[in-house]
């Protein structure tokens, strides 16, 4: 399977009166992108706006991140998702749209999985979000459909977002790119002995799928996740649109569809292929609700690595709390099959950093990378711009936020500052392979 991914670099993004690119601008058309997102009769109301590192604007409550892709031979981005049809993702040429997102914001109604962005100030260093250019889609739904069937059938704004992102991927559909990534590995049993001789190495995913209830898990072309065994994936069908971020999980802890489209983790190891390791896939992991069910995950896993010649693993976690059984569960049956893992997580260890870091541990799991801990209080100064409903982050329960505390009172002050728990910064832990925190000091 080989995927090329040319690449378009964008420097300025600006309406304008036809959607294009040239010379590293990037112009939309406003009303015909809103017409577009309009099409959906749930939504009632859509704004579109335009944000750039260092603009001092806050965003609340942000749903979901997708970078601008399309592919060059007429299929969908997203199979089982902005079209019905299913096609293999991770094969052919695909065009992106670089150092830009497509950013969807509610004008009402927040949720435990939606976060904030600070473009500019003190919150900007919280998330990767803020050092990209940004088009918002600010907009709101029916109110019934909102509570009532937005989470459960996982469409409506956030399904807006990403076809959004493929109607702005079609600007650079027919252009030559500024550069072409090759992600390419050879079928398993047939790499030379050069590599073969190398440690092999797979990276196990274990994205979020613990919800029963279906609508809230990530999908994997349109599927609901938890309806998964774990099961062996190529790396390519990540990077190229196969699965696409879920409407639940505390937001820091979040891998939205732009982290998925540009997994960091995968990149590497992609680098380091043929030279110091020998990267033999990626095993899809799910996470599990009962305890039964997260050890025959963990089961699954550790064979598949074990069938595939795996030497070392790294196991990376959307979430904390009851994900962590089966984030260590997997390690552990890693471990006992003698390959050598390491885990990256963020962790929960309270307001004052002394509580458990892991609902769950095991003298096995000795190799873990933090990425923070949720539940540090973060302070910020009011804003000039609010996109969205700064209200969300304490009126509607916004994992982070609360709106009433004996002690701090509410999370958001009658002058706009906020205080809150990183819980509430949109996928601030960047588990995914960015995170700076524990490599740095702010």
């Amino acid at each position: 399977m080989k995927l090329e991914l040319g690449n378009f670099y964008v420097e300025e993004i600006v309406f304008g009166e036809k959607t294009s690119f040239k010379d590293g601008v990037l112009t939309i058309n406003k009303q015909e992108a809103l017409d577009y997102v309009m099409e959906d009769e749930n939504i009632t109301h859509a704004e579109l706006h335009i944000v750039k590192p260092g603009d001092m604007v806050r965003l609340c409550p942000v749903k979901e991140a997708i970078e601008p892709r399309i592919k060059l031979d007429g299929r969908t981005y997203f199979p089982g998702v902005t079209d019905e049809e299913l096609t293999r993702c991770g094969e052919g040429r695909t065009h992106a749209l670089k150092g830009c997102s497509v950013l969807v914001v509610g004008k009402h109604w927040g949720g435990f999985q939606d976060g904030l962005i600070d473009m500019g100030g003190e919150g900007a260093k919280y998330t990767y979000y803020s050092t990209l250019k940004n088009i918002v889609l600010v907009g709101d739904t029916n109110e019934d459909f909102e509570k009532n069937e937005q989470q459960k059938k996982n469409k409506a704004l956030r399904w807006a977002g990403h076809k959004l992102a493929e109607y702005i991927g079609k600007t650079v559909k027919d252009m030559e790119p500024q550069e072409v990534e090759t992600y390419e590995l050879e079928p398993v049993t047939q790499r030379s002995e050069e590599v073969t001789k190398l440690p092999g190495v797979v990276f196990v995913m274990q994205p979020q799928s613990q919800m029963e209830e279906l609508g809230y898990n990530d999908m994997v072309y349109g599927w609901d996740m938890n309806r998964m065994v774990p099961t062996y994936m190529h790396p390519n069908e990540v990077l190229d649109g196969a699965i696409i971020s879920g409407s639940f999980m505390p937001c820091s802890s979040k891998w939205s569809t732009y982290d998925f489209q540009n997994f960091p983790a995968l990149k590497r190891l992609y680098a380091e292929h043929g030279k110091t390791v020998n990267f033999l896939g990626v095993i899809m992991s799910n996470l599990n609700v009962a305890l039964q069910q997260k050890q025959r995950s963990a089961l699954f896993v550790a064979q598949m690595a074990k069938s595939l010649g795996a030497q070392g693993a790294i196991v990376a976690e959307e979430g904390y709390g009851n994900p962590d059984a089966d984030f260590i569960a997997c390690i552990v049956a890693l471990e006992n099959e003698g390959i050598k893992t390491v885990g990256l997580t963020n962790e929960c260890t309270g307001r004052d950093g002394f509580s458990q870091p892991l609902v769950t541990l095991d003298e096995k799991a000795n190799a873990i990378v933090s990425c923070g801990n949720v539940s540090e209080l973060v302070e910020l100064p009011p804003m000039p711009v609010v996109l969205g409903e700064l209200e969300a982050l304490a009126r509607d329960g916004l994992s982070g936020g609360w709106a009433g505390d004996e002690i701090l009172g509410s999370s958001v002050k009658a002058d706009g500052s906020v205080i809150m728990e990183n819980n509430a910064m949109f996928c601030g832990d960047q588990v995914v392979g960015w995170s700076t925190k524990t490599m740095k000091e702010f």
